[in-house]
């Protein structure tokens, strides 16, 4: 295990931060070029969530965990927020966090991209380095056993399993979502990662519409190359996951994911990351089944934390 050890600072004592103020209300954008096959009664669209102060559809949980847990007095007499990421979630918290004077110790796997790695530090994380090949399961069981060594010391926000997670979509991600459609939204196809957008936003928007369609997508198999998002039969189940709340879950390829990424930046001129080109594979895949529909998803981030996947076909 590494360790990147930064200095802790004084807790600021109030919650009227412009960033936690700043999250949700994203774009909802017309993939208009990727779906031009498809017909005219068919509509696709995307959640661009990078425009979060911290870059991720991850900024959603991270301020309601922060929030909550601050109301209940959780992150009280210097309690430092501890929590394992594969990188977005990461940088949520130390985005907020930052900006309320908060410290955070994060486990992350060691295969973790670089970009994610710097900007965490940037941030001034603690970050702890847990084992490459044991992913964001591995990570979860460092931070339980740090947590296991100081409990005193540490707020665990538990983002698998902390309710907070997908409450902040059914209260934020699911309304926009509806707001912009004007209620025609028909399918919602969202990432399984934490599993909290598809939880929270994909519960609101059922209760609103008892026939909409809820997509889970996932990986194909455990070891796979899409960051943030898991294969669960795999993989330690998250406690806020409810197996019966989707109506399908497709399973997506590294390989299309990544031939999707290119894709999008270059037919669409949206720059996103992998998990993005993955929801996009779904999507694409629902809407093509249809006669008339429309069909939105959820892309998580932009693809600056990804420049040094090989997938690119970068040349000097």
């Amino acid at each position: 295990m590494l360790t990147i050890q930064t200095t802790l600072r004084p807790v600021r004592k109030t919650l009227s931060s412009s960033l936690l103020n700043a999250v949700g209300n994203t774009p909802l954008l017309p993939l208009t070029r990727l779906g031009a096959g498809l017909p005219a009664e068919v509509q696709l669209f995307a959640k661009a969530e990078w425009f979060n102060p911290g870059g991720s559809v991850k900024d959603r949980p991270a301020a309601n965990i922060i929030r909550r847990a601050l109301a209940d007095g959780k992150l009280t007499n210097g309690k430092i927020l501890l929590d394992s990421t594969s990188g977005n979630m990461g940088i949520s918290y130390a985005t907020l966090g930052a900006s309320l004077g908060m410290n955070m110790t994060l486990t992350i796997p060691a295969s973790a991209s670089p970009e994610r790695l710097k900007i965490l530090q940037a941030l001034g994380a603690e970050l702890h380095l847990s084992d490459a090949l044991e992913g964001t399961d591995g990570a979860l069981r460092l931070a339980q056993e740090i947590l296991e060594q100081n409990p005193e010391r540490y707020f665990f926000a538990d983002q698998y399993n902390n309710p907070a997670n997908w409450q902040a979509h059914y209260e934020t991600t699911g309304p926009e979502i509806w707001e912009q459609t004007r209620g025609a939204l028909t399918h919602f196809v969202a990432g399984l990662g934490t599993t909290g957008t598809l939880m929270g936003g994909g519960r609101y928007l059922r209760e609103k519409k008892a026939e909409i369609k809820l997509i889970a997508v996932q990986p194909d198999s455990s070891f796979h190359g899409l960051e943030g998002l898991k294969h669960l039969p795999s993989s330690i189940q998250p406690g806020i996951y409810d197996v019966n709340l989707a109506d399908e879950t497709l399973e997506i390829s590294t390989e299309a994911a990544h031939e999707m990424t290119k894709r999008i930046a270059r037919e669409e001129g949206l720059f996103v990351g992998v998990s993005s080109g993955a929801a996009a594979v779904a999507a694409l895949s629902v809407a093509s089944r249809l006669h008339e529909g429309c069909v939105v998803t959820v892309f998580p981030d932009s693809g600056y934390k990804y420049l040094s996947e090989t997938f690119w076909g970068f040349t000097k």
